[in-house]
């Protein structure tokens, strides 16, 4: 399986709200436009469609969202797709690519991440890229790779999945998160021991990066709930023999910041600091693929980092995987089964 091993699941947590001192249903949700739900105020609309497995979102410097088709298993049909503007019949621009799940655009060059490779593309003319460049590498087996971020340092940081549920995997760089220059030397682990780290995104201004993470579909009733988490470089979560169980195996492992559904498959992630307005504030947006759910997770900053706790939801996805927040301060959400991506603003 590729893309499959992301994409797994059931169910999210919701939030009992006390109200004049005693428990109270929680608000309904409601419409906020294009077929969502949300418990707080926002707008959505379609921005795009015809994007069947949207899988990865990255905009260049001039506003333009680029999207990575991947498929369930690879059959040949992936693809990075350029829209110019809403409403905009998306255009095929890359299609010699497999298992697409990490975009990045730095200056000029937009790197993709795929099945055991990261390639650089440049000099985009309108309808072609001019080159593309193999950047890195990675050993056959070494598992999906993943979502891309660039850090403040300059360097570029890859989720690389673990290639099964609890093997000890053969290579350094699988279950793991890597950095590399980009121009792909000085490849090196970040973090180690991750069974399928598959967002990446920093809170802005910070060196501070948020992962989302996968558990293991072998556990059964044992299964903990997917992760959001803070990364550091040096940290060992662990992997295979620690999923968050109560045990002398995850003596020293960090803790997640927020526990969420058990096979969810979180997927995108997207920071935002206020741009959705005050209902959400400070909050980590995650996709869970296998719920349909984009879940809220609100933010705090303390001295020891960050509390985290699940707030609300958006709902009326069906698989959703891409999410980011766009250079018009609008959320971007792809849903993976109907090929549609939404804009999302706060009301």
């Amino acid at each position: 399986m590729r893309i499959a091993r992301a994409f797994a699941g059931l169910t999210v947590a919701s939030i009992v709200v006390a109200a004049c001192g005693a428990s109270a249903m929680p608000p309904r949700d409601v419409d906020v436009g294009a077929g969502l739900e949300a418990r707080v105020s926002l707008a959505a609309t379609k921005y795009a469609t015809g994007l069947r497995h949207v899988a990865a979102f990255a905009f260049d410097g001039d506003g333009r969202l680029w999207v990575a088709t991947a498929a369930y298993e690879d059959e040949g049909v992936d693809a990075i797709y350029l829209v110019e503007r809403a409403g905009e019949t998306p255009q095929r621009i890359v299609t010699d690519v497999h298992t697409p799940l990490g975009l990045l655009w730095i200056g000029d060059t937009l790197y993709v991440a795929s099945h055991a490779r990261v390639d650089a593309y440049r000099g985009f003319g309108g309808t072609t890229f001019a080159s593309s460049t193999n950047v890195v590498t990675f050993p056959s087996g070494v598992g999906e790779n993943n979502g891309l971020a660039l850090g403040p340092d300059g360097r570029i940081r890859l989720g690389i999945s673990a290639p099964c549920d609890a093997c000890t995997p053969g290579s350094e760089y699988s279950a793991a998160i890597v950095s590399f220059e980009p121009d792909g030397s000085g490849l090196r682990v970040e973090a180690s021991g991750i069974r399928a780290p598959i967002g990446l995104a920093y809170y802005p201004g910070t060196s501070d990066l948020f992962v989302t993470m996968n558990q293991g579909d072998d556990l059964g009733d044992a299964t903990p709930g997917d992760w959001l988490a803070l990364v550091t470089a040096g940290d060992d979560w662990g992997f295979p023999s620690c999923y968050g169980q109560s045990s002398s195996s995850c003596r020293d492992v960090p803790d997640a910041l927020a526990e969420l559904d058990a096979h969810a498959a979180v997927s995108g992630i997207a920071i935002v600091t206020g741009e959705l307005g005050t209902d959400i504030g400070d909050a980590a947006v995650v996709a869970e693929w296998a719920t349909g759910k984009l879940v809220v997770v609100s933010l705090a900053s303390t001295n020891n980092g960050y509390t985290a706790r699940v707030a609300s939801a958006i709902t009326g996805l069906t698989n959703p995987v891409a999410v980011t927040l766009g250079p018009d301060h609008a959320l971007y959400a792809g849903d993976w089964a109907s090929g549609t991506v939404y804009r999302i603003t706060a009301a």
